[in-house]
């Protein structure tokens, strides 16, 4: 049985890592795409209400699609955390949690925090830019 138990939570683990990735890539992606459109509205034409208004709508879209990545990193770590705490218990139940260092949990923590630094950098650019060519 506990064969099972931790096959299910390396499972979870590699399921997270997955949907954080797809998180990551798609928020970088939107971001560079947004960055690309919305400048060439900005630049390319005269300043009138439908352009204003499509550029918004753009960066708004922006905005959301920057907060629920941002938001499914955050659900993300903690899933991970968890995840690991109970690895961790597992192993020390089992007598083996000497061999898995407990700092790893920061060092994942932080680089959470690095993935979402780059998106709201990234987000932040995409909606600048266009506002100072405009």
């Amino acid at each position: 049985m506990i064969d099972r138990v931790h096959q299910h939570i390396v499972s979870e683990l590699q399921q997270g890592a997955r949907t954080d990735t797809v998180f990551v890539v798609i928020a970088v992606l939107l971001n560079l795409l947004m960055l690309g459109i919305s400048s060439g509205i900005a630049e390319g034409s005269a300043e009138n209400g439908a352009t204003t208004g499509v550029l918004g709508l753009f960066m708004a879209l922006t905005v959301v699609v920057n907060l629920v990545a941002v938001f499914g990193l955050l659900k993300g770590k903690e899933t991970r955390a968890r995840l690991i705490g109970g690895l961790l218990k597992l192993y020390a139940d089992q007598h083996v949690d000497g061999y898995y260092d407990p700092a790893l949990l920061r060092n994942y923590g932080t680089r959470y925090y690095l993935f979402i630094l780059t998106i709201v950098c990234m987000g932040i650019v995409a909606i600048a830019v266009p506002l100072l060519l405009r």
